[in-house]
């Protein structure tokens, strides 16, 4: 498709599904299918946890199309680990002057700890290339699994008690995302050989 900007073939196609999977997670919230919603954010941590690994088996990538990919992933995680989350939270419970402030909070978190990320990733790719090992702070996919447990923890708690629970989780997981220090990456691109195998 060389008559579109941008880049288009298998490499960036559980990035789309990822963020596909966030749109329908926010119209399903809206409507009030929160747990739908919840397995929306789930859904796109998965596909995002495999992107990278899919994207490394072409080999003839250009370095603009590394790039690409880099930016891409981590717009769609801004939706679908920042703003979908948020929403979701919205919807649950979480209202007033101190629920908004929580939920820019930790949305703004996100996009700091995202943009810190490209910053980071690119001048690692131009200095050594590869993949990246560790994670400084929080990733913002965890998202995708400490909301469902949440999610299932509200059903075993009062309303009331489980909404001060999500102004917690908005406060602390915000802040885990700028903290700077060192996470040990999951090894996928081994989980997606042995899985061929």
């Amino acid at each position: 498709m060389k008559h579109l900007i941008g880049v288009y073939d298998y490499t960036v196609v559980l990035t789309y599904l990822s963020l596909f999977s966030a749109v329908i997670g926010q119209i399903q919230a809206g409507k009030g299918h929160l747990g739908f919603a919840v397995a929306c954010v789930a859904f796109s941590g998965l596909c995002d946890a495999f992107d990278g690994a899919v994207a490394r088996t072409k080999k003839d990538r250009t370095e603009d199309e590394k790039s690409f990919g880099i930016q891409l992933d981590s717009l769609c995680d801004v939706i679908c680990f920042g703003v979908l989350p948020a929403y979701i939270c919205c919807a649950m419970g979480v209202r007033g002057v101190l629920g908004v402030a929580l939920m820019f909070f930790y949305t703004a978190c996100a996009v700091a700890r995202l943009a810190f990320f490209n910053v980071l990733e690119t001048k690692r790719q131009q200095a050594e290339g590869g993949k990246n090992k560790f994670y400084r702070g929080l990733p913002v996919t965890s998202i995708s699994i400490i909301l469902p447990v949440f999610y299932l923890l509200g059903e075993l708690i009062p309303q009331s008690k489980f909404v001060v629970v999500l102004y917690i989780m908005l406060a602390v997981v915000g802040f885990l995302f700028v903290l700077d220090f060192r996470v040990r990456k999951p090894d996928w691109d081994r989980v997606l050989k042995l899985s061929h195998q």
